[in-house]
């Protein structure tokens, strides 16, 4: 039997992106857990990701007040990611909303 490719769509907002994966989530851990037992899952390194990152964005600076910094710091921390990694998300979900 052929293995069924799933393509995850882009999604405009956080909440549209949570709905999807809690849809879809019994179909996921089927799939998870039989490539687990087959012994076919693929281990995501440093290297791979570094690689992976770096053909699909770009480095830029942007001034940020200390005072927004901070509470993306402490927003961040909440919900356990990095700082930057929380800005980034931000602006993507604000550009996706007002385009």
């Amino acid at each position: 039997m052929a293995r069924k490719t799933r393509r995850i769509p882009k999604f405009r907002s956080e909440a549209e992106e949570a709905a999807w994966w809690d849809k879809n989530r019994a179909e996921l851990d089927k799939d998870f857990l039989e490539r687990a037992g087959k012994g076919k899952l693929q281990r995501l390194n440093r290297e791979k990701l570094a690689a992976r990152t770096a053909a699909s964005t770009r480095v830029v600076s942007i001034r940020l007040a200390e005072e927004d910094i901070s509470l993306a710091r402490e927003q961040a921390a909440n919900k356990g990611l990095p700082y930057q990694t929380y800005i980034k998300s931000l602006l993507h979900e604000a550009l996706r909303e007002t385009k």
